[in-house]
């Protein structure tokens, strides 16, 4: 019923287009616009360049949102976050039916991508340009990703971490504190120094989990509805499987919790 739905609705508009093209002779403006949108595919690629530096203080909000395209995270001991984003699109007109903005003070640093000023066909029928986000930011500060349609890689990070909407792999090479990971369509691997109460929670993810534990952490690991295996590569660590399929290990002396639910994969303990 809903590919009739769809089919009807390909049929009206492919009709209104026609309408719009046999009224050519008494108003150019649609058919130019049509034309617009037809010939940006024979275009060159158009790019955009966004450069941008802060200073963030520690503890600073670094959200990122509706993004097209991979991000790529560098940290070190600095203050300075320093933004890199480049933009690509079939045209000019291409790179306007989505637009990047980037808004910062010392607390934080938001970077969101959202719609542009397309016009209905060109929203409809052209296609969309893709970002590449490079990033240098300090260590000292709390990540925030949502609805990201690409990879993300992230260096060492003194701050909790919060994931949400990912279409592609998750790195993360160190999080302190607590880590949320939610809808992720791609593999995870994370490196988890400590735990605050809150713990690690990991839900709805489509890949493969690799948790790396730092050596001296104490956590319980509870994981239900898996379609996929717990097993572990650390030593000491015996992973518990109850006859309803869920999972359960004490890392360690045992403390705040891992929390793991609708997998469909496997989850890897190794050590960093």
């Amino acid at each position: 019923m809903k590919r009739l739905v769809i089919l009807v609705a390909l049929v009206l508009l492919a009709g209104v287009a026609g309408i719009v093209v046999r009224s050519a002779s008494r108003d150019s403006g649609p058919v130019a616009e049509l034309k617009g949108i037809v010939s940006h595919n024979a275009s060159e690629e158009v790019r955009e360049e966004i450069r941008r530096s802060y200073e963030l203080l520690p503890g600073a909000q670094v959200e990122l949102s509706g993004l097209n395209g991979s991000v790529n995270i560098e940290t070190s001991d600095s203050k300075t976050a320093e933004v890199f984003i480049e933009r690509l699109g079939d045209s000019q007109e291409a790179l306007g039916r989505r637009r990047v903005t980037v808004d910062a003070d010392s607390n934080g640093l938001r970077i969101k991508g959202e719609k542009g000023d397309a016009s209905f066909f060109g929203r409809l029928f052209g296609s969309s340009p893709h970002e590449k986000v490079t990033l240098k930011l300090p260590r000292q500060i709390s990540l925030s990703t949502k609805g990201v349609n690409g990879s993300i890689s992230v260096g060492a990070l003194e701050g909790s971490v919060d994931v949400r909407g990912v279409n592609g792999r998750v790195q993360i090479a160190q999080a302190m504190g607590t880590a949320d990971f939610k809808g992720v369509n791609g593999n995870i691997v994370v490196g988890l120094k400590e735990l605050k109460s809150d713990g690690v929670t990991l839900s709805g993810i489509n890949g493969n989990v690799e948790l790396q534990l730092a050596q001296d952490l104490n956590a319980d690991l509870e994981a239900h509805g898996m379609n996929g295996r717990v097993v572990s590569d650390l030593p000491g660590v015996t992973v518990e499987k109850s006859e309803r399929g869920n999972y359960s290990a004490r890392i360690g002396s045992g403390g705040n919790a891992i929390s793991v639910k609708g997998i469909n994969g496997n989850v890897r303990l190794t050590h960093q």
